[in-house]
């Protein structure tokens, strides 16, 4: 179940929310331009989400005030080799349009000024530090090498966070927790209980919900199945956290938040049981927590 929260006070001025269906109500009549999936040709040099063609309805646009276009949030999401172990996908999956949709909708919910162009980012760039968050999906076929690794711990060390998310199964977990276990190999994941405050910011969350691809989500209305593989029934949000408790990593696994975003416009059906219920409330919460703390 996920409602909005009735009073949201931050250094970034969150307006109040009355109720997560007031809020919501102009997803499902809001459409972007340009749809149909095109090429992408996204290379090592392509450096934002912009820069890509939508591969679902397309992508909406926006600009901030002049003069303070540098001040905003930005979703940086990490560049990264993938060893074709487990992962179907590599880190541009659902990019450019769950990258893009997810901002407009922060910016449009909330005050929060939000970069329209997006970041694509290696662990190695030297202004990795102008991003706070990082997002990495698929990280079922993740690899780091020993450079990156390092430059990750003294990230996230350094007061950053980054989202895991779009990875299924036994396997896939594994080769995550083990990329991990070079970064930290004195910390462990832990899972987040629903007591935590991120579930309890802009929206009220009180349960881990499961966010099927498009395809699998729209079949779901007949037979009630949301997990994409059999060893991938049960959600999970596991954490890393520094000494004094703060996150540093957040792993939504068993589920495709950025499927949520990504597919918003292609379904009724998807986007009111998904996006609005599931992955919208999920991403705005984990961006306000870790951005306010």
């Amino acid at each position: 179940m996920t409602r909005a929260r009735g009073a949201i006070a931050s250094r970034f001025g969150f307006p109040l929310l009355a109720s997560l269906a007031l809020v919501l109500a102009a997803f499902g009549q809001r459409r972007f331009g340009g749809g149909g999936w095109k090429e992408s040709h996204v290379t090592d040099e392509t450096r934002t989400a912009r820069e890509v063609d939508s591969h679902s309805t397309g992508t909406p646009t926006w600009t901030n005030r002049w003069g303070f276009e540098t001040d905003v949030f930005t979703f940086a999401r990490v560049k990264y080799t993938s060893n074709g172990r487990y992962g179907r996908g590599d880190w541009t999956t659902d990019t450019p349009d769950s990258d893009l949709n997810l901002s407009y909708r922060l910016q449009q919910m909330t005050s929060m000024k939000v970069d329209p162009d997006g970041r694509f980012v290696r662990l190695t760039d030297p202004d990795l530090a102008d991003y706070p968050f990082l997002y990495i999906v698929e990280p079922g076929s993740l690899y780091l090498n020993e450079e990156e690794v390092v430059a990750l711990r003294k990230h996230l060390l350094n007061g950053g966070f980054l989202m895991l998310d779009d990875f299924w199964g036994d396997d896939e977990w594994s080769n995550c927790e083990e990329v991990f276990k070079q970064v930290f190999p004195d910390r462990s994941f832990e899972e987040l209980p629903l007591t935590h405050p991120i579930y309890h910011g802009v929206f009220e969350i009180g349960a881990k919900g499961q966010v099927p691809n498009v395809w699998r989500g729209a079949m779901s209305q007949f037979d009630g199945v949301t997990y994409e593989r059999p060893d991938a029934t049960d959600v999970h949000h596991r954490a890393i956290v520094d000494d004094r408790g703060r996150l540093m990593v957040l792993a939504t696994h068993n589920t495709d938040n950025g499927d949520g975003w990504e597919r918003e416009g292609e379904s009724d059906y998807y986007f009111h049981n998904f996006s609005e219920k599931i992955s919208y409330p999920l991403g705005i919460n984990i961006i306000y927590y870790v951005m306010t703390h």
